[in-house]
């Protein structure tokens, strides 16, 4: 966990940089919408796991985010996301403060997926949402990503790709249920990206895949 964190502090300006080329402004499109279409019942404050640079934060309207690695926090911070230097296995808030919480893209990087769907439950309200974001290693892009990881690349070297049944079993482990699916970039990893439609539901062979799991009342 140490060495990730260090990697996205020394890549911090680099991969910020990263939403502003030609892929990441098509990608991040289509992400932002596929996320969209899941959180309109959620009530706020929301918190972000893994905020990063607070790119998605900020197009959300997510207004608190934690992050370990302090020079992508400092970058969250200027995109004026309220934040802390913390870990999602212990998140420094009170039971049941938040109406939504967001894991984007930061399942793969976590130490201890179990622990952080467990605080996740702990700060959410009753019947707040967990919206959970992934790469679907079951995917052409999963591919492409996973092959990044065995080419040692300095960042996704330290992740653990996970398919869209796995996550769904972490969350169901965990005490909630989930309640909907939506799905985007179903196109091959190509030099011509394009903006494609982002679909409700679960798409087998979507790259990108977003779940909401709703907090039960079974506690």
């Amino acid at each position: 966990m140490k060495d990730v964190t260090e990697a996205f502090d020394h890549y911090a300006e680099d991969y910020d940089k990263w939403f502003d080329a030609p892929e990441g402004r098509v990608l991040f499109k289509m992400e932002i919408e596929a996320i969209g279409l899941l959180i309109r019942d959620l009530e706020k404050p929301f918190l972000e796991i893994g905020v990063g640079t607070g790119r998605f934060a900020k197009e959300l309207g997510i207004e608190y985010g934690i992050e370990p690695a302090p020079n992508v926090l400092e970058i969250a911070e200027r995109r004026g996301i309220k934040v802390k230097k913390a870990r999602g296995e212990k998140l420094p808030f009170k039971d049941e403060s938040f109406g939504g919480v967001f894991l984007l893209f930061t399942l793969c990087f976590v130490e201890d997926p179990k622990r952080v769907f467990s605080e996740s439950k702990r700060v959410l309200k009753q019947g707040g949402g967990l919206i959970v974001g992934i790469i679907n290693r079951e995917s052409l892009w999963g591919q492409l990503y996973m092959k990044k990881k065995t080419e040692d690349h300095p960042i996704y070297k330290h992740a653990r790709f996970y398919s869209v049944k796995e996550v769904v079993e972490l969350t169901e482990k965990a005490g909630f249920a989930v309640e909907a699916y939506s799905s985007t970039l179903c196109q091959p990893p190509s030099e011509n990206l394009f903006k494609e439609t982002v679909h409700s539901g679960l798409v087998e062979g979507a790259g990108f895949v977003c779940i909401l799991a709703r907090k039960t009342n079974d506690d």
